[in-house]
């Protein structure tokens, strides 16, 4: 008899087979909480995670001072060009060194234009590739957390079977033996690329901020050094203040009202997928970076891990309503909207 097809990818075995998977991990940590079974430790993979958390917190608060200090200058720019540009207009064509006061603005507007883009191409957009790598890592290191688990379990199973084997115990034993062996296999794959890269990524850290806040001061520096010589030759033109103009006020454009929209049942929030993420699992959503994504409470919320939401991708909501495919995802890999 076919296995019975629940979705995309998805059948009633392998539902079977992600729920008691989840029992098993949750089981195991709650014999490992109540001392009842060993944890594997490793001391130094833990001082190599909470350098990596270090590394991504101080790496995203320098991303945001960085945004806020592009957009600080980006309204700069806009105030300098309005003081210009009134300058401008109230310079009258017959005074001294008009044509003078007209290039003097189109100097300070260039000046203020090239600075701003060489922040974003040298500054922002590096800042912003040097971070896209922790999103990725950050899961595999969950993975690697889930598959330790799996581990454990595997390893407490085949000493159980060792121990209590009977007559029949022979068959259980070499099931329980292939079990583990493959648990560990699968840890171990993990775990030594995650061992080669995080030390690695902790210290190219130190580059990275040289180089990056070597490029702020000298773009700042080049900035101001000519605006230097721009803002004294302005003094030098004016021939004799002008009264000024009345200036209208332009409209304020009205915020056009929200449309209703059509949400899933308990809808929390929306999310921006800033990353890629393939699912792993076939409980887990597979987002692609632009995607829009509809947070829903789990349905228990016993089964929600850190820095795990559950979701609906809008589009497929919009297109399939209930029965549109919901799946959890990295926290990490989004933004709020």
């Amino acid at each position: 008899m076919a296995e019975l097809n629940l979705g995309k990818g998805l059948t009633a075995g392998k539902v079977a087979s992600n729920v008691q998977k989840k029992l098993t991990r949750a089981q195991e940590k709650v014999l490992q909480k109540l001392g009842k079974a060993d944890e594997t430790k490793d001391e130094a993979f833990e001082e190599w995670v909470v350098n990596f958390n270090k590394q991504y917190t101080e790496g995203s608060k320098l991303q945001r001072d960085l945004r806020a200090y592009l957009e600080a200058v980006k309204a700069m720019h806009e105030s300098s060009k309005n003081i210009q540009s009134c300058l401008a207009d109230m310079y009258e064509p017959e005074w001294k060194g008009h044509r003078k006061v007209e290039s003097i603005v189109e100097d300070c507007d260039v000046l203020w234009e090239d600075y701003h883009q060489k922040l974003v191409d040298h500054a922002l957009i590096s800042m912003d590739t040097y971070l896209g790598q922790f999103p990725d890592i950050k899961a595999r290191i969950a993975k690697r957390d889930r598959k330790l688990v799996d581990y454990d379990s595997a390893r407490h199973n085949y000493a159980a079977t060792h121990k209590t084997k009977k007559k029949d115990g022979g068959i259980k034993l070499t099931k329980a033996e292939e079990e583990l062996e493959r648990a560990q296999k699968v840890f171990e794959e993990i775990n030594l690329d995650l061992q080669e890269e995080l030390p690695s990524l902790w210290n190219s850290r130190v580059g990275f901020y040289v180089s990056t806040f070597q490029s702020l001061a000298a773009f700042e520096e080049k900035f101001h050094h000519e605006m230097s010589r721009v803002s004294p030759c302005a003094a030098e033109v004016t021939y004799r203040p002008a009264a000024p103009a009345p200036v209208a006020e332009e409209p304020t454009e009205a915020t056009p009202a929200a449309e209703p929209t059509d949400l899933p049942p308990g809808f929390l929030f929306k999310v921006e997928v800033m990353h890629d993420y393939a699912a792993n699992d076939t409980d887990e959503l597979d987002m692609k970076a632009g995607d829009v994504v509809l947070v829903i409470p789990f349905d228990n919320p016993d089964e929600q891990d850190d820095g795990w939401l559950m979701g609906v991708k809008q589009q497929d909501w919009q297109q399939n309503r209930e029965s549109a495919a919901k799946g959890v995802f990295p926290e990490n890999f989004t933004q709020r909207l």
